[in-house]
């Protein structure tokens, strides 16, 4: 009995390498197996020699000056190379955003983060199951039970969806997936209940409470609510494996995930966030009690991570205009090699 299990131990793990290395496809092997290369350059050539369309990486890692690294196209239909300095769809990196500007008006005592659902939106109570005992705080914390809208199979993927109330009827009437704080799922709905309660506390936009106190005070001007607040010559093209052809005119709801930047506003805004320069003290309170400090994003044509790394002290903020199919994968690894890289120049 005993050798029966000794050979388990050892053949058990045998057979998943050998199933792992039949069924994973090749190109994420060459992508996770490819030597590393020397500079950041050269991972993001190599980035779109694994199929993406176009990359733009923005690192800030003192006492280095901010750099900005590109490959690939900003529009491959028109041979229009990867601009770094060019707007993208940041999609849920959109969140920091909001989060960040709750707990500003949190702090200002506009807003609690005990109010309830129903308290603050009383139009949604009796639509919205347990909306008595949701909190804002748990639609902070993605701690609600309540469906998210992205997964509802009515959803149109192929046109512009950008009024709010429409995408929340997707939700109203739903059975709640989970009891109230029983525990963590993420819903995009959350946010845009949370978009919507700020409208209504302030009584003007969340978009312009965000420009006023997070995006002036920080100087950045490459930063807009949504896609129809910028020229659209100006933003990346976006492909999806599912899909031919640009996707870059479809736009989405607000809160959940709308905000158009480029790759250098968003690092700016993300050392910010972790460094304390954005927030008082009792607002960095607030924030760090009910979200992140970092995101990733993904909305169709568009793949986007952003996150500092504490150890060694760099804001590493990449955008992809490809989505679908292996692409997550591929840009997981190909943000992983990068960190590898300045992890070893920092040695």
């Amino acid at each position: 009995m005993k050798n029966k299990k000794r050979i388990l131990r050892i053949v058990v793990p045998a057979i998943s390498l050998i199933l792992t290395i039949i069924f994973v496809p090749w190109i994420l092997l060459r992508a996770m197996f490819t030597p590393l290369p020397d500079t950041l350059q050269e991972q993001v050539n190599k980035a779109i020699e694994l199929g993406l369309d176009g990359i733009v990486v923005y690192v800030d890692q003192p006492p280095a000056e901010p750099a900005l690294y590109a490959a690939g196209w900003k529009d491959r239909d028109k041979k229009i190379p990867a601009d770094p300095h060019a707007l993208f769809k940041i999609a849920s990196i959109s969140k920091l955003y909001v989060a960040a500007a709750t707990a500003k008006l949190v702090a200002d005592h506009n807003l609690s983060l005990d109010g309830t659902l129903a308290d603050y939106l009383p139009e949604v109570a009796g639509r919205i199951e347990n909306s008595d005992r949701i909190t804002l705080r748990m639609l902070l914390q993605h701690r609600t039970g309540i469906p998210d809208w992205i997964e509802d199979p009515d959803f149109p993927w192929n046109r512009s969806v950008t009024d709010v109330d429409s995408v929340l009827a997707l939700v109203l009437d739903e059975p709640a997936l989970f009891e109230p704080d029983a525990r963590y799922d993420y819903s995009n709905t959350n946010y845009l209940l949370t978009g919507k309660i700020i409208d209504k506390i302030l009584g003007y936009s969340y978009k312009q409470y965000i420009r006023q106190e997070i995006l002036e005070p920080l100087g950045l001007t490459h930063t807009f609510g949504s896609l129809s607040e910028v020229n659209p010559d100006e933003v990346f093209s976006g492909y999806t494996k599912d899909w031919d052809g640009d996707v870059k005119m479809l736009d989405f709801p607000a809160a959940s995930g709308a905000m158009v930047a480029t790759a250098e506003d968003v690092g700016i805004f993300l050392r910010a966030l972790n460094d304390g320069s954005l927030l008082t003290d009792e607002e960095q309170a607030i924030y760090s009690s009910v979200y992140e400090y970092k995101h990733t994003g993904l909305l169709p044509g568009y793949s986007s991570i952003a996150r500092y790394h504490k150890d060694i002290d760099a804001v590493v903020v990449l955008f992809v205009n490809t989505s679908g199919g292996l692409t997550w994968s591929l840009v997981e690894i190909v943000y992983n090699h990068i960190v590898k890289i300045l992890r070893k120049q920092d040695i």
